[in-house]
């Protein structure tokens, strides 16, 4: 469920039944989880094997129904309880969707059954960051710990905690200590990484695919730390390494759109981001990416709806932190690129600040995309007047 942007930018239960939850009260109560009615219709010609509906969810999902997508994937886990991915898969969406209490309830449950399930649990953290329970959603990371991407969102919970610096003496000691261990080894790679160090991140993750070759968190981080230090061909490698041992990863699938499109590659980008799409249509990433790839094709307007589809995925969680970073990313790799700045000035005003918004409006004036000048002259005099846009 973590996103790896290219801009520049995964038991059976007891006897009780399985309830969706509803959102939560206006006045910050508790949620309170009711059973809904299941229409004996609503899974008509739906399949019935956990791989078959989350395939079916997706395309009801890429066909611009997303609403009866999660209507039918709640009926569908009602009536299977004990599938576990299509229960996790039905958390992704809630979480995605803005429901968050619903999230954390799919995802509770779940671990109520199978404690040990680390997906579940890097799920359930990223849902407590959100929420800003940051102890709460260390200790979930730290307990998807090993074998999945949770490292980034740690060292993102310890700089706000502000204890950053023990938190990587700790893995750096831990690697020390066990230098055969993958995992560990893995886990100071996706720190390195994190902190923009690529090359070191490069050195972790190879002493991690010493030891197993197969493990694809480290070769999916050894194609990001590639991909930064501008080795596309060799992150490639690694992301086709990747889909070679599992087809339908949708991080190696992406991650490779994302380095043929950095490398200039377009029409391989366009393949790669059209089977990433068709993995996981729920994703944010993709339609980044594909804004960017319209962007280099000098269709702004194309790139500009891509980008806002995107966008309104974050919106809907309210994760304009999330947002600003994905926009920022994208700044600091496209020259001039007013566009992008328009948006991040978007993002700003939607979390009320307006001189940061200000600022980022006035980048965009000083550029040369007359397109953006004009909008962002626009933004630049509505929020002076202190009037909505």
């Amino acid at each position: 469920m973590k996103p790896r942007f290219i801009v520049f930018f995964l038991s059976i239960l007891s006897a009780a039944v399985f309830v969706v939850p509803l959102a939560a009260r206006a006045d910050d109560q508790p949620p309170v989880y009711v059973r809904p009615m299941i229409d004996d219709t609503v899974l008509n010609g739906f399949p019935s094997d956990p791989k078959g509906a989350i395939r079916a969810t997706r395309e009801r999902i890429a066909a611009g129904d997303m609403s009866g997508a999660i209507r039918r994937l709640e009926a569908y886990v009602i009536i299977h309880p004990g599938e576990l991915e299509p229960r996790r898969f039905l958390g992704d969406l809630y979480f995605r969707t803005g429901q968050v209490a619903r999230a954390a309830f799919a995802y509770e449950e779940i671990l109520r059954d199978v404690p040990n399930d680390k997906e579940t649990h890097n799920r359930l953290g990223t849902v407590y960051a959100e929420e800003n329970r940051v102890d709460d959603a260390i200790e979930q990371f730290n307990d998807a710990l090993p074998g999945t991407d949770s490292v980034g969102d740690l060292v993102a919970l310890h700089v706000r905690k502000g204890d950053l610096a023990q938190y990587e003496v700790e893995v750096q000691k831990l690697a020390h200590n066990y230098p055969n261990d993958p995992a560990i080894q893995g886990e100071l790679g996706q720190v390195y990484y994190a902190l923009r160090q690529p090359a070191e991140a490069e050195v972790y993750y190879e002493r991690a695919l010493d030891q197993d070759p197969r493990n694809l968190t480290a070769i999916n981080g050894l194609g990001l730390a590639l991909l930064q230090l501008h080795r596309y061909d060799e992150a490639t490698a690694q992301f086709k390494r990747c889909l070679g041992i599992q087809s339908s990863s949708y991080q190696c699938e992406d991650n490779m759109g994302a380095t043929y499109l950095v490398a200039g590659q377009l029409d391989a980008a366009k393949k790669a981001l059209d089977l990433a799409y068709a993995l996981a249509p729920e994703r944010a990433e993709t339609f980044v990416n594909y804004g960017y790839l319209a962007d280099t094709q000098g269709d702004w307007q194309h790139a500009i709806t891509q980008y806002a589809k995107a966008i309104e995925l974050y919106q809907r969680r309210q994760l304009y932190v999330l947002e600003q970073a994905v926009l920022l990313k994208g700044i600091a790799s496209v020259h001039d690129d007013g566009r992008l700045h328009v948006l991040l000035g978007d993002a700003y005003e939607a979390q009320g600040n307006r001189s940061a918004a200000l600022e980022q409006f006035r980048v965009a004036q000083s550029g040369s995309d007359p397109d953006a000048v004009s909008i962002a002259t626009t933004r630049v005099s509505l929020l002076n007047a202190g009037s909505p846009y």
